[in-house]
């Protein structure tokens, strides 16, 4: 099968652990996804009582979702970097509003996932323009060779968990912004230093993040964590694979990702000083 990316972007990926751009989708797609975004927003916080605006693993609840996160095109970008065997992870929407004081900080995803390898490639998408003035993210090429310590602030503007930084002083001259226009998306490694600021703007920034693993990479927590086989075959076993979604907030998909956001909520939080208020939000059904 010819690769979506030629082997210098490829060999660039492994080097920087960042590539972009990647034109997947058109921006008349996007706008559409964009619509059904808010769409899905609003009944999302009817179904199950989300007070956020990141919809965790909402593929598991939304069929539109899941044919975003098997879309051909931007899994052969992912093959390109992970092999053909792929499962789904996590998928999350980071949107922010015009002068949304909501920032990313500094870190690296590998740092709480728990997962037993570093291939690990978060694609994400851009359903809006992504620029430096509404908040892109920011990345620092090569900074995934290294794990590096981290502080939990829970600082409550932040959009991660535990509002989780590195301990360690990031170089203004070492930082690239990941512009993107809507249908662009990037690749990062897990280990990626990466954050955003606020957005500043009069527009909105809205990202979909999908992180993928290939098929042998597994839980070391030893909690029983799912994901979604989105290419190949799966011969390890290593997570319970979760199907697409009946319809649209069905009953038996609303309670599968009850569990599994549950269960990576204790992945997350595991060893955590404290459970923020973001965790109580997701677990208040």
């Amino acid at each position: 099968m010819p690769k979506l990316l030629d082997q210098a972007a490829i060999d660039r990926y492994h080097a920087e652990g960042i590539y972009f751009p990647i034109r997947i989708f058109t921006e008349e797609q996007c706008a559409e996804f964009v619509q059904k975004f808010e769409e899905t927003q609003a009944r999302d916080r009817l179904h199950i009582k989300r007070k956020d605006n990141q919809m965790h693993n909402s593929h598991m609840l939304v069929p539109w979702i899941s044919d975003l996160i098997h879309n051909p095109k931007l899994l052969d970008a992912v093959e390109d970097v992970l092999g053909p065997n792929i499962l789904c992870w996590n998928t999350q929407f980071f949107a922010k509003k015009a002068h949304d004081p909501r920032f990313v900080s500094w870190h690296q995803d590998s740092t709480y996932y728990g997962l037993s390898s570093s291939e690990v490639v978060t694609a994400w998408v851009a359903l809006t323009p992504s620029r430096r003035e509404n908040g892109c993210m920011r990345v620092v090429p090569g900074s995934h060779k290294a794990q590096v310590p981290h502080n939990d602030t829970f600082d409550e503007n932040n959009f991660l968990t535990r509002g989780q930084e590195i301990a360690v002083e990031v170089n203004e001259a070492d930082i690239v912004n990941v512009e993107l226009e809507p249908g662009q998306m990037s690749l990062h490694n897990v280990r990626t230093f990466h954050g955003s600021e606020a957005n500043t703007a009069d527009y909105p920034r809205i990202g979909f993040a999908i992180r993928y693993i290939p098929t042998h990479v597994y839980q070391t927590t030893g909690l029983r964590d799912s994901a979604t086989l989105v290419r190949g075959v799966d011969t390890y076993g290593h997570f319970n694979l979760e199907p697409r979604p009946e319809s649209e907030f069905h009953a038996d998909a609303i309670a599968r990702h009850t569990a599994a956001v549950e269960m990576q909520l204790q992945i997350l939080y595991a060893g955590a000083a404290q459970v923020g208020k973001r965790a109580a939000d997701e677990t208040a059904k």
